[in-house]
């Protein structure tokens, strides 16, 4: 009895060590309590993250493969590949998260040999179409070791807990970027103080950003929310802003948007449509105001570089 009892304690000792990533002190992702055996494992197999631009194009990612092992294998072995939604489904399950499969991910070494003596390999993959996707969406991708074999043909047991790997794939904010702001401020009584610069637009959310300048006034900022509702200018159908002049010290608003054109009428425009965003043109049209004594007027179109 008492030698049935070393054996249990002795093998689930075995399995919490594996389960604790096979890691030791030199980055091999190993443990003691296993010696003689080796696990093919993704040693980044927690969850990693990839910014995507909301741009046409390929983006290219990698990252590794490992044999865990206390001695270098004799043999080259094989791992194949492939993207696994279940472990996306596995993740949120465990997480309580709410991921979504990134629609185009393709692996594009779907097998990858580790030569003999080594122990690691290099895994290369791609996504793209970022820019048809709603970047307030969550989205994720899943690539699992899904066979591992020796050149012999034999098994390598694949680690259940560290088969895959990752990525969550945010999309940044379609809005943020560098605009050439060209524009005016009106203080009642005052000549119009015009603006002409190159600004950043920051990012807030998913579909608000941050400009510094209130036309050529810079102690005050403007938030810009893009909304889904439409307005159509010319021809093309653009999308209502919700633009607030704030104090970035406090953050709090100082002002809002005058609901019609209030500019210098030596400098009207042609068109009189204001407070929206053009996706054709990457334009904001922006006329609001700041609380004064008189409100401040700030009439603007800031165009995307």
């Amino acid at each position: 009895m008492k030698n049935k009892v070393i054996l249990f304690v002795s093998f689930v000792a075995g399995i919490i060590l594996l389960n604790a990533c096979l890691k030791d002190k030199v980055g091999d992702y190993w443990a003691d309590g296993v010696a003689g055996k080796m696990y093919a494992t993704v040693p980044s197999y927690t969850l990693q993250q990839l910014a995507l631009k909301p741009v046409v194009g390929d983006v290219p990612f990698s990252f590794a493969v490992n044999i865990a092992t206390d001695v270098l294998p004799a043999e080259d072995i094989t791992l194949t590949l492939a993207v696994d939604p279940a472990a996306i489904t596995q993740y949120n399950t465990d997480h309580k998260t709410s991921f979504s499969a990134f629609p185009n991910v393709q692996v594009l070494s779907p097998t990858v040999t580790i030569a003999k003596g080594t122990r690691t390999g290099t895994v290369t993959a791609k996504v793209w179409g970022a820019e048809t996707l709603d970047a307030c969406a969550k989205f994720m991708t899943a690539i699992s070791i899904t066979a591992a074999k020796t050149a012999s043909g034999a098994d390598v047991t694949i680690g259940g807990n560290m088969k895959s790997y990752l990525l969550s794939l945010p999309i940044s904010n379609p809005y943020a970027a560098t605009y050439h702001t060209v524009g005016y401020r009106i203080r009642p009584g005052n000549a119009t103080e015009p603006v002409d610069a190159m600004q950043s637009f920051n990012t807030l959310d998913c579909k608000t950003v941050q400009k510094n300048g209130f036309g050529n006034y810079s102690a005050y900022d403007v938030t810009i929310q893009v909304t889904a509702e439409t307005v159509v200018v010319g021809t093309t159908t653009c999308f209502k802003v919700i633009a607030t002049p704030i104090d970035p010290g406090t953050g709090l608003s100082v002002g809002g948007m005058w609901p019609v054109w209030t500019g210098d009428p030596a400098l009207k425009p042609a068109d009189l449509t204001i407070n929206y965003y053009n996706p054709v043109t990457k334009t904001f049209v922006l006329n609001c105001y700041y609380t004064s004594t008189l409100n401040r007027i700030m009439y603007e179109v800031c165009t995307r570089q």
